[in-house]
């Protein structure tokens, strides 16, 4: 299959970083790229929300779950807790959009049965838009037998329905604690965003290894921890469809 070192659009190239030397197979000096790769296999690394689709996938599963209009009105008014509580140096997530995060999730699902919401993903499915170029990203690191991982800040809870079409060997994704078949409301892990992404994937890594080069994919600046581990890390900016034709 013919290559290009052009990016699909909505990509944009970051400078490649070479990761620890404890989380490769090998060292190359140079970054790698595609068909130099041999060995141990390569693993791509992507994001989800901004990234393989448009927007946040968060706000579509609560509303599937309460209602978009209710989601949305929650949405605000966890804005507005978390402003008042970090004044205070109360805040109940490690920064601000953690802050955020935990007040949401609380009001809005603590209390809903596992069931209702796996039936929330499955309703959800259809309302994803899907970010093509990526996806072709993503099928092209298949095609050349490379293994491919999401990890996302998104929940475990929806992200196995979104991704049951796709050829994903790993999922990294934030959980939700349950007691009982039912949603506390409460993380169960930590949130898989910014440095604590990084150390999941610094521990997939470890885990899975040897790896004989990584590749990352998210948005800035969220996801530049882990794009900093990467062989070859990309920054992508999906451009917002224009209203004027």
């Amino acid at each position: 299959m013919q290559t290009t070192s052009v990016p699909p659009r909505g990509i944009e190239p970051r400078i490649s970083l070479t990761p620890p030397a404890p989380l490769l197979a090998t060292a190359p000096d140079s970054p790698v790229s595609g068909p130099l790769v041999s060995g141990p296999a390569g693993v791509a690394f992507f994001d989800f929300d901004g990234t393989l689709i448009h927007g946040d996938s968060l706000p579509m599963f609560v509303g599937e779950v309460i209602g978009r209009r209710r989601a949305a009105l929650a949405l605000a008014d966890a804005i507005r807790s978390a402003l008042h509580r970090h004044v205070r140096g109360r805040g109940p997530g490690c920064d601000f959009p953690g802050s955020v995060k935990a007040i949401y999730l609380k009001r809005t699902l603590r209390g809903l049965p596992v069931a209702d919401a796996l039936a929330a993903a499955e309703r959800m499915i259809p309302r994803v838009r899907w970010h093509q170029p990526m996806l072709d990203v993503l099928k092209d690191h298949r095609r050349q037998g490379r293994r491919v991982v999401v990890a996302t800040g998104a929940l475990d809870l929806y992200m196995p329905a979104l991704l049951r079409e796709l050829e994903v060997d790993d999922l990294l994704a934030t959980g939700m604690e349950v007691v009982d078949g039912t949603l506390t409301g409460r993380l169960s892990t930590a949130n898989c965003v910014r440095l604590d992404k990084a150390e999941r994937v610094t521990g997939w890594i470890a885990d899975n290894g040897p790896v004989a080069a990584t590749w990352g994919y998210g948005n800035h600046p969220s996801d530049l921890p882990m794009l900093a581990l990467m062989h070859k890390g990309e920054v992508v900016r999906i451009r917002r469809r224009s209203n004027h034709r």
